[in-house]
């Protein structure tokens, strides 16, 4: 499913900035098929730094977090 954002401004070089730096925290976070506590506050922290959730941020974490943990690839860890 494509959603689209029609009233969105294009991303700036910042937030660009950001959504790589996610998504590399991400990636290496999961890529031992455990998310740990540790973990998630560092992927929450970097989401938050502008102190806002931008719609493409919550499609980084959908995609490569709660998909994968609907699908038995990603466990969490205490």
């Amino acid at each position: 499913m494509d959603i689209q954002h029609p009233n969105s401004a294009p991303a700036s070089a910042g937030e660009l900035k950001n959504l790589a730096k996610l998504k590399a925290a991400v990636e290496k976070a999961v890529a031992d098929g455990v998310l740990t506590q540790d973990e998630e506050q560092r992927i929450k922290a970097i989401a938050w730094e502008d102190g806002k959730i931008t719609p493409e941020e919550l499609h980084i974490v959908q995609t490569l977090i709660w998909d994968k943990l609907q699908q038995g690839e990603l466990e969490l860890s205490d």
